[in-house]
């Protein structure tokens, strides 16, 4: 279904100085959306047409397949279902408090004050902001200062959210957060579209990516389509991803699987070519280009390794009935990832989860279960890249904890199973604090 399409469009500043030039897009509800290009490609015009603060030269935009007006009442149901975060989030931040920013939206759609007061809270408590509620936004770190931006924007429920360069100025961590929430709300079927020249975000996070040079879109499609045309980068003076330079780089020295094109660590490692020759006893009836499963555990070889030789291929049958053999290798012994809900935290509960299931490694996505951890501190190995980290410490045969809430819980388990989807090796994953069920109330007869 799409959701935002635009016509034709084309827009020129006062000055004439042209910004846009015929852009003919269409977004599809529910996706993650990257509009890639160098500074002043037209990104952020773009962006700001689309909810209505640009008004085009010529063409139209279409919202739900009805051409957008620009009389107050109609620009202002736009502005609910389509918010945008600037990438300064000084310029979006105004009032003297946390709590009075992020109502200024709900109060202006004219909610009772009851109404503003609880979507208020629940939206701090979602992006991890209760705590700062009452602070001055100037006393803030840029990553606390984007989160209060986007709660303004998700107080007011939108269909689709727009993000000028949502990582600008953050650190790791902050931008780790950052993306967490988004991906969340993703979860959730919000639409959202992020503006980047950071080609490893595109590729790594978006389902369809736009590429933008010179005030026009000049190509669209899927990571893997857009960052495999190297002409088309050149154009938008842009590099491939790092992941694929590697990939490239390995592959040109026959150490990867042909015909994949890996999007994230988990995915450049499975890439790789796991064979080795070995002098290996075979039955007397085995011959050359044979298939035969030696059964041997690859760890006897190398202690630290979680593999097993298997599907070996048969090259060359000496005499004794020794046999040089091609062994690829498979995990044997995967460790464990556990998904700990903070939704329904319990501090002795999580330390006895810990203990029970010998857990080595813990991380943590979004702000409400690291502050969680800070508070009764619990270690964390790992606060950044939390699903991938845990799907390599897993194939190492360490067993992780992975602390989230919310959407976060099912986005993860959503990407440990896809991995296991993808490269058939099988990662024990659960959720280790199940929502109990409440019994029912038993019926009495009369």
């Amino acid at each position: 279904m799409i959701i935002l399409e635009t016509k034709n469009l084309s827009f020129s500043y006062p000055d004439g100085t042209l910004a846009l030039d015929n852009i003919n897009i269409s977004i599809e509800k529910g996706k993650k959306i990257a509009f890639v290009g160098r500074n002043g490609s037209g990104k952020s015009t773009l962006f700001l047409s689309m909810n209505g603060t640009h008004r085009p030269k010529k063409g139209e935009i279409l919202f739900h397949g009805e051409s957008m007006k620009y009389d107050s009442k109609s620009l202002r149901d736009v502005r609910k279902n389509i918010g945008i975060v600037f990438q300064n989030s000084d310029d979006q931040i105004f009032a003297p408090t946390i709590y009075q920013d992020v109502a200024f939206g709900p109060t202006n759609l004219g909610y009772p004050k009851d109404k503003v007061e609880s979507i208020v809270n629940n939206t701090l408590e979602y992006v991890g902001l209760t705590h700062l509620k009452d602070k001055p936004p100037h006393h803030l770190s840029g990553g606390q200062k984007k989160r209060v931006a986007i709660a303004g924007i998700v107080a007011m429920d939108p269909e689709l959210i727009i993000l000028d360069e949502p990582l600008a100025n953050l650190d790791p961590v902050g931008a780790d957060e950052v993306m967490d929430l988004l991906n969340e709300l993703n979860y959730f079927g919000k639409t959202i579209i992020i503006s980047t020249h950071d080609v490893d975000l595109a590729y790594g996070w978006a389902d369809y990516v736009f590429l933008m040079n010179e005030h026009k879109v000049i190509s669209e499609g899927t990571p893997e389509s857009i960052f495999m045309d190297e002409e088309n980068l050149k154009t938008a003076y842009l590099r491939r991803p790092v992941t694929l330079e590697i990939y490239e780089e390995i592959k040109r020295r026959g150490l990867v699987k042909p015909q994949c094109c890996p999007r994230d660590i988990p995915d450049l490692v499975h890439s790789l070519r796991s064979q080795q020759l070995l002098w290996a006893k075979v039955p007397s009836e085995v011959k050359e280009g044979d298939y035969i499963n030696l059964g041997i555990l690859y760890g006897d070889y190398a202690p630290d390794s979680g593999y097993e030789a298997a599907n070996c291929k048969v090259l060359h049958v000496h005499e004794d009935n020794l046999a040089i053999v091609e062994m690829e290798r498979r995990p044997y012994r995967a460790g464990f990832i556990g998904i700990y809900d903070t939704s329904r935290y319990s501090k002795n509960e999580l330390c006895d989860i810990i203990l029970r299931d010998e857990i080595e490694c813990v991380g943590a996505m979004g702000k409400r279960s690291k502050i969680l951890a800070e508070r009764d501190e619990i270690y964390l190995h790992v606060t950044a890249g939390v699903v991938d980290r845990s799907i390599l410490n897993s194939l190492a045969g360490q067993r992780c904890l992975i602390l989230t809430n919310g959407g976060m819980v099912c986005h993860a388990m959503k990407r440990i199973k896809g991995y296991m989807e993808k490269s058939g090796i099988n990662i024990p994953v659960t959720v280790v604090n199940p929502e109990q069920k409440k019994p029912e109330a038993e019926s009495t007869n009369n």
